[in-house]
C-alpha cells in the first residue's frame, strides 16, 4: 500500500485537513490529525504492537513527524476508547508537550491517566459522555455513543467551516449489549440527514459478512466449560477488556469459584473499572493472587493476559515453566480473545506448549469463547445506508480491510471516486464539503526499544534479523603500514555460525592472498581493505555454507 510521496500545498482558509499518522494497513497505533484554519486536532493516539521478526521491539508508535513542529497548534486529542491500540502513545506524545488537553469519557480518561502516572506525568483532561457537544477553537465536537468491547466507547462528529466528519473510532451493532449501551443509530440517522461530509468509519471486519455475534452469547460457554473443569482454569484476555471480565466473575461465581487477576495490567485497569463502576464485581469472588493457592484446585480461576501469545505475558510464561502456577494435566485454559493479525505464530505456539503439559486449551477455533468488538459487513451497510456520507475513507485496518469497506460503501450507492482508499500520510483537503487527496506525508514506524524512542531503524532491526538467522563473523588483521604486510592474524571468531572457529582455517589464505594482492597494488587505504576482507569473507561463506552472517572485519595499523 505504499505510496509516492509528495507534498500537499497550502492548507487554505476554512479547509480541513486530514490525515492519518497510523492505523491504515495495519491494525492498530491509531492516530488521526485534523488541522483547520492554523489548530490542530488528533482523534486517538495509540501503539502497534511488534511481529516477531521485529526483534528486541517493545512497541510501535504513530509518526509524530508531520506534526513535531507544530505542537504548539495542537488544541486537543480526543479518544475514543480505552485501548491500547488507541491510548498506548499518548504518554510518548505528552512527553513532546505535556498541556496537551485530552478529552474522553470517564473509563478511557482514568485508563490513560492511570497510564501517564507510570510515566509521571499529570494531564489535563475533559470528560465527556455521549450527547455532549464541546467548542475547541475552529472544532465543534458531538460526542456519540457506540458499543465495542470496552464500555464508554465514543465516535466523534468534528464540524468546521469545511463540512461534517464523522469518525467512528471502534464500534459495532450489539443489539443486546451487556452493559445496555447501545450504539446511537437514532444520532448517527440525525447526522444523516443534516449532511455527512466525510465518514471515517472503523473497517477491521468489513470483510466478515453479515453480523457481529452478540456478547450475550459467551456468558453460557464460558459458564460451561468452568462448571465441567476438573481442575485449575486459566482465562486469558485482553487486559481492558472489561465485558469479558465480567463474564468470568459471573460464571465463577455461579459455579462456586473464586477468581484471582493475574498481570500488572489487568490488575490495574480491572480496578480502575470496579471503582468507576463499569465492573460489577459479585461479593467474595475476587481473591488476592498469593491466595489462591490455598484454595481447592477446583474452586479458582485465573483471569490473565497473554491472549496474544506476548513472550512476557502471564499465559506464555506458563506455557514455557516459566511462572509459579505449573500447568498440567486436568487444567484447562481459555482463550477468550481474537488473533489480531500478525500474532498467528506467537498464539499457536502458546497453545502447543500448554498442550503438551497435558492441558485442555479452549479458544476461537473450537469453542464460542470470543466475538469480535468490530462491526461486521452487514453492520457497515447499515451506516453507509443510514449516514449516506459524500465522501468515505475507511480507516482502522489492513488494506483488505479498507478495499472491503470501500466496496460495501459503493454498494449503498456512494461513487466510486467518492471512496478514499488512504494509506498512513495520505492527506485528504475538505472544502465547502468536497473531499480530495491532496498530498502523500513519508510516514515511518517509530520504535520504543527499551528506553530509546525512535532511535532504533529499519537497518537495525535487519541487522538483528541477519544476527538471530545467519549469525555473526568477526575478523581482525594487523597490517603494517608502510608496506600493508600483514603482521598478525587473520583472527576469526563467530557467533550462531558454526561451532568450531577451525572452519575459518580454509578462508584465512584467501584473506591474506587478498591483502598482499592489495598491497602490491599500492592499497593502504584502510576502509578499502576493510571492504576488501569484508568480500572476501562473504564469498566464501556464501559459496561453502550458503550462508549470508553479519560479518565485521578489522584492519588494524601497526
Amino acid at each position: 500500500m505504499a505510496e509516492a510521496v509528495f507534498d500537499p500545498p497550502a492548507l487554505e482558509p476554512h479547509t480541513l485537513r486530514v490525515f492519518p499518522t497510523g492505523g491504515l494497513g495495519e491494525v492498530g497505533r491509531n492516530m488521526t490529525v485534523y488541522e483547520i484554519d492554523g489548530k490542530i486536532l488528533i482523534v486517538d493516539c495509540g501503539v502497534l504492537f511488534p511481529e516477531p521478526d521485529q526483534l528486541g521491539v517493545d512497541l510501535i508508535l504513530p509518526d509524530f513527524g508531520p506534526i513535531r513542529n507544530r505542537l504548539d497548534d495542537v488544541i486537543g486529542i480526543v479518544l475514543t476508547h480505552g485501548h491500547e491500540d488507541h491510548i498506548g502513545a499518548v504518554p510518548y506524545l505528552l512527553k513532546l508537550r505535556g498541556d496537551i488537553p485530552l478529552i474522553g469519557s470517564g473509563l478511557t480518561l482514568a485508563l490513560v491517566e492511570a497510564k501517564l502516572k507510570e510515566h509521571r506525568i499529570k494531564p489535563y483532561t475533559l470528560q465527556v459522555k455521549e450527547g455532549d457537544v464541546e467548542t475547541l477553537g475552529p472544532f465543534t465536537l458531538e460526542f456519540i455513543a457506540v458499543n465495542h468491547s470496552i464500555p464508554d466507547a465514543l465516535a466523534v462528529a468534528i464540524t468546521t467551516w469545511a463540512g461534517v466528519v464523522l469518525h467512528t473510532g471502534d464500534f459495532k451493532m450489539d443489539q443486546l449489549p451487556l452493559d445496555g449501551r447501545l450504539t446511537d443509530l437514532r444520532a448517527f440517522s440525525r447526522l444523516g440527514e443534516n449532511g455527512v461530509d466525510l465518514f471515517l468509519p472503523d473497517s477491521t471486519n468489513a470483510d466478515v459478512p453479515g453480523f457481529t455475534p452478540i456478547e450475550r452469547e459467551i456468558g453460557p460457554v464460558l459458564a460451561n466449560v468452568i462448571a465441567n473443569a476438573p481442575r485449575r482454569v486459566v482465562v486469558a484476555s485482553f487486559s481492558s477488556h472489561v465485558h469479558r471480565v465480567q463474564q468470568v466473575l459471573d460464571a465463577a461465581a455461579q459455579h462456586g469459584r473464586r477468581v484471582a487477576l493475574l498481570g500488572r495490567s489487568m490488575v490495574r485497569n480491572m480496578g480502575i473499572a470496579a471503582e468507576l463502576g463499569y465492573l460489577k464485581v459479585p461479593d467474595g469472588v475476587l481473591i488476592d493472587y498469593k491466595k489462591a493457592a490455598d484454595l481447592p484446585e477446583n474452586k479458582i480461576v485465573y483471569m490473565s493476559t497473554g491472549s496474544q501469545g506476548e513472550p512476557m505475558a502471564v499465559l506464555a510464561r506458563m506455557a514455557n515453566l516459566d511462572h509459579q502456577i505449573e500447568l498440567g494435566p486436568g487444567d484447562t485454559v481459555i482463550l477468550a480473545s481474537s488473533l489480531i493479525p500478525g500474532n498467528e505464530n506467537s498464539v499457536y505456539r502458546v497453545i502447543d506448549g500448554l498442550t503438551k503439559l497435558g492441558a485442555t486449551v479452549v479458544h476461537k477455533g473450537n469453542a464460542k469463547v470470543h466475538v469480535s468488538g468490530h462491526a461486521s459487513a452487514g453492520e457497515l451497510l447499515y451506516c453507509y445506508n443510514i449516514l449516506k456520507p459524500t465522501f468515505v475513507m475507511p480507516v482502522h485496518g489492513e488494506y483488505r480491510h479498507l478495499d472491503a469497506s470501500a466496496k460495501l460503501a459503493r454498494q449503498t450507492g456512494i461513487p466510486a471516486e467518492n471512496t478514499i482508499l488512504a494509506s498512513n500520510g495520505t492527506v485528504v483537503d475538505l472544502h465547502e464539503g468536497v473531499a480530495q487527496v491532496v498530498g502523500q506525508l513519508d510516514i515511518g514506524y517509530v520504535y520504543v526499544d527499551g528506553s530509546s524512542v525512535g532511535e532504533i531503524t529499519d537497518a537495525d532491526l535487519k541487522d538483528r534479523r541477519i544476527l538471530g538467522e545467519e549469525g555473526f563473523i568477526s575478523v581482525i588483521v594487523v597490517v603494517e603500514a608502510a608496506t600493508g604486510r600483514i603482521v598478525a592474524g587473520p583472527e576469526i571468531h563467530a557467533r550462531g555460525f558454526a561451532e568450531d572457529d577451525a572452519v575459518f582455517d580454509d578462508v584465512k589464505p584467501k584473506i591474506a592472498q587478498a591483502l598482499r594482492e592489495a598491497a602490491g597494488n599500492g592499497v593502504r587505504d584502510n576502509h578499502a581493505l576493510t571492504q576488501l576482507v569484508r568480500r572476501t569473507v562473504g564469498r566464501w561463506v556464501n559459496t561453502s555454507y550458503r550462508r549470508r552472517p553479519m560479518i565485521v572485519p578489522m584492519v588494524i595499523e601497526a
